[in-house]
């Protein structure tokens, strides 16, 4: 069989080839029914635009790319909060590079919107990585891995399991907040709160599972007036413990889903005169943040950079052996206890 071109493309969509072109470096100024013809016929063709040929067939770029989830990020900068999270990641995923004499760059690229393949396809025809990182919640969508492992781009996904596609970067989330719920019951606590995490997002759901689980093991019941949405935001954090502490029979102790909502109880708390830890607290991800607070939060760490550095070394090693075989990388958690928890008195 021939190889597909650019110009089979342009053949198929009824374009011109600097219409495909434009369609797949991202150029503006194209319409969505254009975008639309040529990317149907790039799927249907197979099509691999040349550069990714070249790379394919020995050549490497020395480059990874790490696609994050723009609107969070941006909302995050704007708000001036910082984004401790990436900054792990990338933290992780640059020294590694680094120590390989690779590159790595770090796109922004929204994860609900209608053009996700456009803009990524774009990405990998400007770019040409070695391979892709995805953060979540690009991690879990499975039509943009399954659209990358088409075109035979490597990829490593982070906070999940690779379910056979890709390799998976994850820890055990549900253990992990089991344990920071059984480490709250040991202190004698009956009545914890919990704030969840954005339903946008696997992690939170296995979460909220792992404190289910805990309660149930204990012999305790599963309060749902003891559970509050969040959605990761400081300003969640807020509604969420506000919502717990008006309870006629408040919690005496919560665990939050990330960081940001931990030390949002935290300030509440404060404001309300409730002293932490006569309200005992537990936090996800043990960012900076959390460790410089006063009193310090008890936190479940997530291996963030570590999964990153994993997610790098694993692409790093298709780009040498060409043995993409997917896989799942289990990291451990940890839980450090520091003075925002005690014994219920």
């Amino acid at each position: 069989m021939s190889k597909v071109t650019i110009r089979h493309v342009a053949e198929a969509a009824g374009v011109a080839v600097k219409t495909v072109s434009r369609v797949m470096n991202g150029e503006p100024n194209v319409t969505r029914d254009l975008q639309d013809r040529v990317m149907k016929a790039v799927d249907a063709l197979g099509y691999v635009p040349s550069m990714a040929a070249r790379r394919m067939g020995g050549s490497r770029s020395f480059l990874l790319v790490a696609l994050n989830d723009r609107l969070n990020t941006i909302n995050n900068w704007r708000s001036g909060r910082g984004n401790d999270w990436i900054d792990q990641m990338l933290h992780g995923a640059m020294l590694t590079c680094e120590a390989h004499g690779y590159r790595m760059l770090f796109e922004l690229v929204e994860a609900g919107s209608d053009d996700l393949d456009r803009k990524v396809v774009a990405i990998l025809s400007a770019l040409q990585p070695d391979g892709i990182i995805l953060t979540p919640p690009h991690s879990e969508n499975r039509a943009l891995v399954e659209m990358l492992t088409r075109r035979q781009v490597p990829v490593a996904r982070m906070g999940v399991r690779g379910e056979g596609l890709g390799f998976g970067v994850f820890m055990d989330d549900r253990r992990a907040a089991e344990e920071a719920t059984r480490h709250l019951i040991g202190l004698g606590h009956a009545r914890i709160g919990f704030i969840a995490g954005s339903p946008r997002f696997q992690a939170s759901r296995q979460r909220r599972e792992g404190y289910a689980d805990a309660l149930r093991s204990a012999g305790l019941t599963v309060d749902e007036a003891l559970i509050a949405p969040g959605d990761f935001t400081f300003e969640s954090g807020v509604a969420a413990t506000e919502r717990l502490l008006a309870l006629p029979d408040r919690p005496t102790a919560i665990l939050a889903s990330n960081d940001e909502m931990a030390l949002a109880a935290l300030h509440v708390a404060s404001r309300r005169g409730i002293g932490v830890p006569d309200l005992s607290l537990v936090s996800f991800d043990d960012t900076p943040g959390v460790r410089l607070s006063v009193p310090g939060l008890t936190s479940i760490r997530q291996p963030i950079s570590d999964m990153a550095a994993r997610a790098a070394e694993l692409l790093i090693g298709v780009s040498k052996t060409g043995d993409a075989t997917p896989s799942d990388h289990l990291l451990p958690f940890g839980l450090e206890i520091r003075g925002s928890t005690a014994a219920r008195q």
